[in-house]
């Protein structure tokens, strides 16, 4: 047991309460889940990929399923097992020999937790390198590891809950060996969800090889023949391991139900919409949600004044603020637009910054968080710098500035290409913040426009200039007329991204995929 992981300083205070565990349920017959994710909130965050990780588990828990999260052991978790001993200690085979793989078991909150150590994560020195060849080693021991470690431990789960290509190689194996050392899991069913599919996880044959796993079509390495599992995998993706995660798994998941349909299309599909075609059967859309516990603005220590539905004229003081933060013009009559985002081409905020000049002309405001890519960054500090007193940019990624942002700001600007899921969008209605959003994946599903019955937002449909600066101008004409404004914002609070969510996308039939 690992004591510093189970009550470190950093989760005594993390602001999620631990779930209740639902009453009247037969722990022996609780469905046996285990859990592989790279990321896990607040062990480790990167990305959006850690609010799952470190929700997702304990919110299945509270629903009464026997869930074990597995982490590998990433160089910034090293300090929480100095001084303590594994729980157990595994030969993982290798080409190059047997590797020691040790686990390190603790709880985040009450799901059980495993962290998965070994020579390959112990010579790594960050999360992810630019390659993901550079990573594929000791993600494939990791996945592996977990798995033998479960065979190990008497624990045998029912599903296998793989996220993203950093844990694919989970099912590949599962698959290949069904029959032979892992035959204790040949009754395990393996599910892959797809959180952000261009991501493939290419040029892994080295790990795949080194571990026992040759890639389809290899001698040793499974048939490709028509009928075969693999057989819809395109040559170029046979070392991908997200695409032998597709072929491999019993069921897959996207994160929004739009964003199932839209990679079985070239346009989003990475290249692998005919193998998505031909597991269309087995492919869910399941909705993201959020732990609104941990996002709720009556509880939420990081503003300057806490609020709700009831009390919603509290919010203005956190509007000033937050332009006081950024040295804007203290007007509270006009319109203040937030952007919390990474910088890149798939967030959309190179077309938007034609768009956000006319949003300016028009008396708008802006203020913008995020971090990506080198010249966007630089456009939009020029902007900043063109437009002082209306526009406040801060690069790089401030969590409880963000908070201030989703409180604060009038209007989320959000004009994706393409996204799987996307909680920016479900974190600012529920605080007040209207999102403009491109009709497009989770974002599609989750905002109405203003012009619809129930309306929750703006909505747009072509990733151009043009069409977002009339989303903006849509918006800003709507905010010139405070009672239609504050009804469209009190909608948008009431909407429901919890667990109630989650149980009505996903009935008690659906999440066992047996």
């Amino acid at each position: 047991m690992v004591r510093g992981v189970s009550r470190p300083r950093s989760l005594r205070a993390s602001r999620t309460p631990t779930p209740r565990r639902s009453p009247g349920r037969n722990a022996a017959a609780r469905l046996r889940v285990l859990f592989l994710i790279n990321e896990a909130e607040p062990l480790v965050k990167v990305g959006g990929l850690a609010d799952v990780g470190g929700s997702l588990p304990a919110a299945l828990r509270e629903m009464g399923l026997d869930v074990r999260l597995a982490l590998p052991l990433h160089p910034t978790l090293r300090p929480l097992i100095k001084g303590e001993r594994p729980s157990a200690a595994l030969g993982i085979p290798g080409t190059s020999g047997p590797q020691t793989a040790s686990i390190y078991t603790s709880r985040l909150g009450r799901v059980p937790l495993w962290l998965i150590d070994g020579p390959p994560l112990g010579e790594a020195d960050r999360i992810y390198h630019t390659r993901p060849e550079e990573d594929a080693g000791k993600l494939v021991f990791a996945s592996i590891a977990a798995l033998r470690y479960a065979i190990h431990s008497g624990w045998v789960p029912q599903v296998v809950h793989a996220h993203d290509w950093h844990t694919a190689a989970a099912l590949y194996w599962m698959r290949l060996n069904a029959s032979s050392a892992g035959s204790t899991l040949s009754a395990s069913a393996g599910v892959l969800t797809i959180h952000n599919l261009p991501y493939l996880g290419q040029n892994a044959g080295a790990a795949l090889r080194e571990y026992g796993l040759p890639p389809p079509g290899e001698p040793d390495g499974p048939a490709i023949g028509l009928g075969m599992p693999y057989a819809h995998v395109p040559e170029w993706a046979r070392d991908a391991l997200l695409a032998l995660g597709i072929a491999s798994a019993e069921r897959i998941v996207a994160v929004s139900p739009s964003y199932a349909r839209e990679i079985l299309t070239p346009e989003y599909g990475s290249g692998l919409h005919g193998l998505l075609q031909s597991r269309a059967e087995a492919l869910d859309g399941i909705l993201n949600g959020l732990d609104v516990r941990l996002w709720d603005p009556a509880r939420d220590s990081r503003l300057a004044a806490r609020f709700d539905a009831s009390r919603i004229d509290r919010r203005a003081r956190n509007t000033a603020a937050l332009r006081v933060s950024f040295g804007l013009d203290g007007h509270g009559e006009r319109p203040l637009a937030g952007i919390v985002s990474r910088l890149d081409r798939q967030k959309g905020l190179d077309y938007a910054l034609p768009a956000l000049e006319g949003w300016l002309a028009g008396g708008g405001q802006l203020v913008v968080l995020a971090a990506g890519d080198a010249e966007l960054q630089r456009a939009y500090v020029e902007l900043g710098e063109r437009h002082p007193g209306q526009v406040g940019v801060r690069i790089g990624y401030d969590p409880e500035l963000a908070a201030r942002i989703y409180g604060g700001a009038h209007l989320l600007v959000m004009p994706s290409r393409y996204e799987p899921c996307g909680l920016s969008q479900m974190i600012a209605m529920r605080y007040g913040c209207l999102p403009l959003v491109r009709s497009t994946g989770g974002l599609k599903d989750t905002v109405r426009d203003a012009e619809w019955p129930g309306g929750t937002g703006f909505v747009f449909d072509a990733a151009t200039p043009e069409a977002l600066a009339q989303a903006l101008v849509r918006a800003m004409s709507l905010f010139a007329l405070p009672r239609r404004w504050r009804a469209l914002q009190l909608r948008a609070m009431k909407m429901e991204f919890g667990c109630c969510a989650l149980r009505r996308q996903v009935p008690h039939h659906r999440l066992c995929p047996f």
